[in-house]
């Protein structure tokens, strides 16, 4: 018995530790790579289906789906090591990013276009949050001059 014991605790511990990376995954693109090509057209895609009234059609839900997908796995990325900012505000930014596009998908999978129309102000204000604190040169701080 105190064998299987120890063969249970093996396998465990062998579990575990395959879950664990032993190393970092360098990034692929740059933090402006990920904006440009990534998460802006993801929420621009998502924003104009909306302020055009909805998704017509199963090939517009289906954009909407890959947007929405991309923007909250876009938010995770952020909050990777070696991508963070800080543990604070960038933090905090980044998972506003994560809750709009998971409300998104959520909405597109649901095909409900009154929910997809509510998540256009929690996504705008998640960029709007992080560019005012991380972009300055686009959101001026207040008192600044462009």
């Amino acid at each position: 018995m105190k064998l299987i014991w120890i063969a249970v605790l093996i396998l465990i511990a062998t579990f575990a530790l395959a879950q664990t990376p032993s190393e970092s995954f360098p990034p692929v693109a740059t933090m402006k790579q990920l904006m440009v090509d990534l998460i802006h057209p993801a929420s621009n895609d998502i924003l104009l289906v909306v302020y055009r009234g909805g998704p017509k059609d199963e090939k517009e839900w289906a954009a909407v789906r890959r947007g929405a997908v991309t923007l909250a796995e876009s938010g995770n990325l952020l909050m990777t090591r070696g991508r963070a900012r800080d543990q604070g505000a960038w933090m905090r930014d980044a998972k506003m990013l994560v809750d709009a596009g998971t409300a998104a998908y959520k909405a597109a999978q649901a095909k409900d276009t009154k929910a997809l129309a509510a998540v256009a102000e929690s996504l705008d204000a998640s960029c709007t949050a992080c560019h005012k604190q991380y972009r300055p040169d686009v959101f001026p701080r207040e008192g600044g001059s462009k």
